[in-house]
């Protein structure tokens, strides 16, 4: 007796629940490669090439271990272009006693498989997706009751949980979080080691021939093509980040220099959200490198943050609150998001660094991500739904479940708070503080108004002006009000014409 054994294209994890106790000799798996996941929003075209490859990969690898695997490739003749409709196809080819699938990671595939049980006759078993540290339902428990739903404490009970950088019951080091030994400006010649980079292979090759040919209009650069699109690789690039960068990661991991994208963060994100690597392997040998004295507890505590506090925490965000999530706009946003997000050519030099290596690598980090490009965002007034879609377009480890939360909640503020406890909105200041961009930037980062001035520092009082009913209250920008009401009528009209002049040169 056979079933189907459905796995998605960011689940190539080989202990994926789909593939638990699969029976070689009977059991199939089903992989499509379906246009429709590929267009609905248009992907960058590296990001496309990545997924393809990790997926083709993925299939032979499975089929190396003997275990049958129809995969519908792109451009076959009778590729239906519908998850639904490839698994309709496939239960009239195999005829199957029972359908199995990993519960998926967005919503809307998630509704879909809904509608399957309508769809065909037969039983449909949704898995838990264990390669999360907590299901929905166990966030959804921890959240129930709970005024405010900090990250913080959430990264303490999964710490707790797994006894991740613990010295019994007691945290290791005697504190929680050590981000505050983790904000260095960038310094001279800093000594920042190359990411992981893979050598392409024939199944690589031909994926890239065929974005070329069927996405030659998306946004981003398809080469040069390095991303690791193994298990085997992704664990090499988990090791390189060990041993080469973790040493430096807390120090800078909110530094920017210019020409430097890749700095010492891990460039992890990419096979985590994939299934090419699990969260609590990464936090262990993090661990081990600290117990190990490879590497020190504030950068050891902040990259264990990342992946089993703050990713985790903003999952069970999404999925407490799809679909209704989507439609926030605290502030009633309504801009349209600047051309030059797409092309990068823009007066001021940091946002075109961002989008430069945005395009170049479907990737850039994330202060690169919240205070620069979601800053001006923010400050400006952008619809939060062409927020969304652009940061789902352009980077590679985008999927709906993690970036949704991290635009709509922590860089826009869209929600209103549910998620981030202020809006990360700044001035030109902190971007001079933190990077060399402002030296090479048409602006001048310290002056503060007339056409010569930095954008970010007269649209950062507009936004606070314009948004005071529903900021003011906020304990956390409360002193920013004071400081605002301190700035004489004449500056204040000078922000306000500013603000407006710059604002309607972005429609031109």
């Amino acid at each position: 007796m056979t079933n189907l054994c459905i796995v998605l294209g960011d689940q190539l994890s080989h202990s994926i629940s789909s593939l638990s106790g699969i029976d070689k000799k009977n059991d199939v798996v089903i992989m499509s490669e379906l246009m429709s996941e590929f267009t609905y929003v248009r992907h960058h075209k590296k990001k496309i090439a990545f997924i393809l490859s990790a997926m083709r990969h993925f299939a032979k690898e499975l089929r190396d271990r003997q275990i049958t695997v129809d995969y519908t490739y792109l451009d076959d003749a009778y590729n239906t272009g519908s998850l639904k409709n490839e698994v309709q196809k496939a239960i009239q080819k195999y005829r199957p006693v029972k359908i199995i699938i990993t519960f998926p990671s967005e919503y809307r595939i998630e509704k879909d498989i809904e509608q399957w049980k309508n769809n065909f006759d037969l039983p449909i078993e949704v898995r838990p997706d264990d390669r999360f540290l907590y299901t929905p339902q166990e966030f959804a428990k921890w959240a129930n009751g709970r005024k405010q739903l900090r990250m913080e404490y959430f990264y303490r009970e999964v710490r707790k949980k797994y006894n991740i950088l613990m010295n019994g019951s007691q945290p290791e080091g005697g504190q929680w979080n050590y981000d505050i030994e983790n904000r260095k400006p960038p310094v001279d010649n800093l000594n920042i080691p190359k990411t992981y980079q893979s050598q392409p292979d024939n199944i690589t090759g031909d994926v890239i021939e065929l974005v070329e040919k069927h996405f030659p209009d998306h946004f981003g650069d398809l080469h040069p093509f390095y991303f690791a699109v193994t298990r085997q690789d992704a664990k090499e690039a988990l090791d390189q980040f060990i041993r080469e960068r973790l040493i430096n990661f807390g120090d800078y991991q909110d530094a920017m220099i210019q020409d430097e994208p890749w700095m010492f963060h891990s460039h992890l994100s990419f096979y985590l959200n994939c299934g090419l690597l699990n969260p609590l392997e990464c936090a262990q040998e993090a661990e081990y490198a600290y117990r190990q004295n490879q590497a020190p507890l504030s950068a050891v505590e902040g990259f264990i943050r990342q992946i089993i506090g703050w990713r985790e925490y903003v999952r069970g965000i999404y999925w407490l609150n799809m679909p209704e999530y989507k439609e926030k706009n605290f502030f009633n946003a309504i801009g349209n998001l600047p051309d030059f997000y797409w092309h990068g050519n823009s007066k001021m030099n940091c946002l075109n660094q961002c989008i430069k290596e945005t395009k170049e690598n479907a990737y850039a980090h994330h202060i690169q991500r919240l205070m620069v490009l979601g800053n001006f965002a923010l400050l400006a007034g952008i619809d939060p739904k062409q927020v969304n879609e652009w940061f789902l377009i352009v980077y590679a480890d985008a999927y709906e479940w993690v970036e949704l939360p991290n635009v709509t909640g922590m860089i826009l503020f869209a929600d209103g708070g549910y998620l981030a406890s202020k809006p990360y909105a700044a001035s030109g200041n902190y971007i001079n503080k933190m990077s060399n961009y402002c030296k090479g930037c048409s602006y001048k980062v310290t002056q503060k108004n007339g056409k010569d001035a930095c954008p970010f520092n007269y649209l950062y009082w507009d936004f606070l002006a314009r948004n005071r009913m529903k900021l003011e209250l906020n304990p956390r920008i409360a002193m920013m009000y004071k400081t605002y009401d301190k700035i004489d009528n004449a500056q204040k009209t000078q922000i306000t014409e500013d603000s407006k002049l710059f604002l309607e040169s972005l429609s031109l």
